[in-house]
């Protein structure tokens, strides 16, 4: 028999570009990185070290007295003794209220959003392409437009310095998340619905039973995203939010690096604050990064 020929590998050559295109990846992947590293870097060092070699790469001596002031894991007098403020930060409680903020808007907007795309995308009522409309001409209005128009209402309310001060401006719905689940939605067979409602299903169970299962990535993605935006909200619960009790943690970072009986902030200790309240948010996104980025890139081709 003879014999079959041998098949031959071949490896497919790039070209420079394919190297320079890379290049450019990791130059661009460092310089994204070096923020985050560079805080690490300060959080780990003395406030003496970062004064005395503000440039090096790494603290010549690595001391956790940093994470020990933010935790108040010590006296005033230690903390001066440290180079810190001797100023406190009641962490715990500002992030408690971060996370009771950061919550319930995103159940909020997360509900009543998609409640609002599934109206936009399913149902026929007049004048419905205007008010959907109308509703994405709002993202071209930045937010500082409605701060004080909204703090005046807060504060006839009576609602200045508490939580429902907070988060009610943000809690119902935005035209993002709105224009995010009705492109999806447009996407989903209105045959489902039809064949949901012929089995003797209400509008309401449809919606609850059928569509947001099948919904549940890009519901997924806009609750991550909320709950980003939210955790980082810094303008609107600096105006409503000055009590200690409902302060959250982007507040409280900015009042604690103000507080400097030294002459200087705290900066090792700032940073350590900065880095244990970005930790939440960096483990979420990097767990729900591909599917944020998948549910992002379908709504924009549909």
């Amino acid at each position: 028999m003879a014999q079959e020929p041998k098949q031959k590998l071949h490896h497919k050559k790039h070209g420079i570009g394919h190297y320079v295109a890379w290049a450019c990846f990791i130059l661009i992947l460092l310089l994204t990185l070096f923020p985050f590293y560079w805080m690490l870097r300060s959080s780990f060092a003395s406030n003496a070290s970062l004064i005395s070699d503000p440039g090096a790469l790494w603290p010549g001596e690595t001391t956790l007295d940093a994470y020990r002031r933010v935790f108040g894991l010590t006296t005033p007098e230690e903390s001066i003794a440290q180079g810190g403020a001797g100023a406190s930060i009641n962490f715990w409680l500002y992030l408690r209220n971060s996370f009771i903020v950061a919550s319930i808007v995103t159940i909020g907007q997360v509900l009543f959003s998609s409640m609002a795309a599934y109206a936009f995308s399913r149902l026929q009522w007049k004048r419905r392409e205007l008010v959907f409309s109308v509703f994405i001409a709002a993202l071209m209005v930045p937010a500082i437009f409605t701060a004080i128009p909204n703090f005046v209402l807060m504060k006839d309310l009576g609602l200045l310095n508490s939580f429902a001060g907070l988060i009610l401006p943000t809690f119902f719905m935005t035209p993002f998340a709105i224009f995010f689940l009705r492109q999806f939605f447009l996407g989903i067979p209105k045959e489902i619905d039809e064949a949901a409602m012929i089995d003797g299903a209400s509008r309401f169970r449809v919606f609850f039973k059928v569509i947001v299962p099948m919904a549940s990535a890009p519901i997924t993605t806009l609750g991550v995203l909320t709950f980003i935006n939210a955790w980082n909200e810094y303008f609107w619960p600096l105006l409503v939010g000055q009590d200690e009790n409902v302060r959250v943690l982007t507040v409280a970072l900015g009042i604690f690096r103000s507080q400097t009986p030294q002459g200087s902030p705290d900066w090792s200790a700032m940073m350590a604050a900065t880095l244990v309240a970005a930790l939440p948010i960096i483990i979420l996104f990097s767990i729900l990064g591909k599917k944020i980025v998948n549910s992002i890139g379908f709504t924009g081709i549909k």
